[in-house]
């Protein structure tokens, strides 16, 4: 298992998280009405005495699951009424003025404790930090075969239900106009089963009964949750069943990062950065393709480990699905969202300017799709789904949940020199396919078959674009990415900006000065 991080490699002893869990099966759920359709009927199959778990960075209580729902709160508190333990843990966020989400989280709180459930707003971060996980554990006491975990990029959230097709959520959140009034969203969930669920499962009570108070950062905003009757106070969870029996091939590692704070959490004193360290040592194999899906990829620390990997293996190759534009307009919002990209991206092309393919996706409509999922493929060996983003925030700073897997069952599809393996190769491909419009595999298998289709469907597409879009088009969704140059007034003041408050470091002094992660 040399990708996978080691005990002392995870460097965590204050938590029981193992340090892999074998005999396990995944399913990935692209887009969210794929992930929402699941998750309605898992929950729906719960009966009195099952335990429903949740974290999440935002949650919309009106958001509908499927199109005649139910919503969201309507899915938990349906669950709560029929005796089903159901915990969640929401970041208490900031308030909605800011295009934040205090309310929603606050409200989708209020109707399932209503039902009979509890869900906290949580604090416990850095300041200016978030907690950014997005899990969904279900318990089965006495059925274990039944239990089921979902870990991801997709929030219980508006904008999140779209489709194959990507004519975004009719539920929507506000973004940047050229998305338009229903933003095409691109999105990953795991549905995972066997041993992993109870370490997820762990993940989910280790905050739930950390000692930290859960409201931080001011007596305002402690005031503000007592006016509002906030329960500021855990009540016991119950026991946790053993793990689920092994069921599949699959080996999991659970990946996290929490900050180094004060006050410190207890099962994580001086943080944890499982995440960054997961992906250093997988990146650090790469021998041939990296692929990778990102909301961000903005920070030059996590640019330096692609470059150089580029640089210590000339036949490793780089492919990037990146959103066109960022979630925000706006005359100061919009430098500092993009300094870090040019940055980035810049780094890896001067080191390998023919290997490194940066791409991003609009639907046959012409509408950019907005890319929010996180995944990363590596030589169809080592794969990871989870929440966290390719920057030093999520590396350092916010809470982030990532599941990493290595596959027992090797690929027979050629090329199989390096010992391919089934389930990441899947992964690849099946997200492959759906930017190229394609039904099979043919040509996208070998690293650099994939690369040439790829830069070939979007050296199609742009010129048709720039022909005027006259004619048929072509098939695929993808195009070359382009960053441009920001003035340098512009960068004197995004540069920073984007350095302190978009990308904050969350390592404890002595890391940082190390430049370790």
């Amino acid at each position: 298992m040399d990708w996978f991080l080691n005990t002392e490699e995870r460097g965590n002893p204050h938590s029981s998280i193992p340090t892999w869990c074998t005999g396990n099966t995944a399913e990935p759920l692209i887009h969210g009405i794929t992930y929402f359709d699941r998750l309605v009927s898992e929950v729906e199959s719960l009966r009195e005495g099952d335990y429903l778990f949740f974290t999440d960075w935002r949650g919309d209580p009106d958001e509908r699951m499927r199109e005649n729902g139910p919503t969201v709160a309507e899915l938990f508190a349906s669950a709560a009424k029929r005796g089903v333990a159901v915990k969640g843990l929401l970041w208490r966020s900031h308030l909605d003025k800011f295009a934040y989400s205090e309310e929603e989280n606050r409200n989708l709180g209020d109707e399932i404790r209503a039902a009979g459930g509890e869900v906290l707003l949580d604090q416990r971060v850095r300041r200016g930090g978030s907690h950014h996980q997005k899990l969904v554990v279900l318990r089965h006491p006495g059925r274990p075969e039944l239990d089921i975990a979902f870990a991801g990029g997709i929030d219980l959230c508006h904008s999140r239900r779209d489709t194959a097709e990507h004519h975004g959520d009719p539920q929507a959140v506000q973004m940047s106009s050229a998305y338009g009034k229903n933003p095409p969203w691109h999105d990953v969930q795991l549905a995972l089963q066997g041993p992993v669920v109870g370490a997820l499962d762990l993940c989910f009570r280790e905050r739930w009964t950390d000692r930290v108070p859960l409201d931080q950062h001011g007596p305002i905003s402690t005031a503000i949750d007592y006016l509002k009757h906030a329960d500021q106070h855990a009540d016991k969870l119950p026991p946790q069943p053993p793990d689920p029996p092994e069921c599949g091939p699959l080996n999991v590692q659970v990946l996290r990062t929490y900050p180094a704070m004060r006050p410190p959490y207890g099962f994580a004193p001086q943080g944890e950065r499982t995440v960054a360290r997961g992906y250093t040592k997988a990146i650090r194999n790469a021998r041939h393709l990296i692929y990778l899906e990102d909301q961000y990829l903005w920070s030059t620390e996590v640019a330096e480990l692609f470059a150089q990997a580029l640089k210590d293996n000339p036949g490793l190759h780089l492919i990037a699905v990146v959103p066109r534009h960022p979630d925000v307009d706006g005359r100061f919002a919009l430098p500092p969202n993009e300094i870090g990209r040019e940055e980035a991206i810049e780094l890896c092309r001067r080191t390998a300017p023919d290997r490194v393919h940066i791409f991003d996706l609009e639907n046959h409509e012409g509408t950019p799709v907005y890319v929010h999922a996180k995944v990363c493929v590596i030589d169809d060996v080592w794969c990871s789904v989870g929440s966290d983003n390719f920057n030093r925030r999520s590396w350092t700073h916010d809470s982030e949940l990532s599941c990493a897997i290595l596959d027992e069952t090797s690929d027979e599809r050629a090329p199989t020199g390096w010992g391919a393996r089934r389930f990441p190769r899947d992964l690849r491909l099946a997200l492959t396919r759906e930017h190229l419009d394609r039904d099979d595999d043919e040509g996208l298998i070998d690293p650099l078959d994939v690369v040439r289709a790829m830069t070939t469907t979007a050296d199609r597409l742009q010129a048709w674009k720039d022909g005027g879009r006259t004619g048929p088009r072509p098939p695929g969704r993808i195009f070359e990415h382009r960053t441009g140059t920001m003035p340098w007034y512009q960068r004197m003041w995004a540069l920073p900006a984007y350095r302190l408050a978009y990308d904050p470091d969350g390592r404890p002094w002595r890391a940082r000065r190390k430049g370790t992660w």
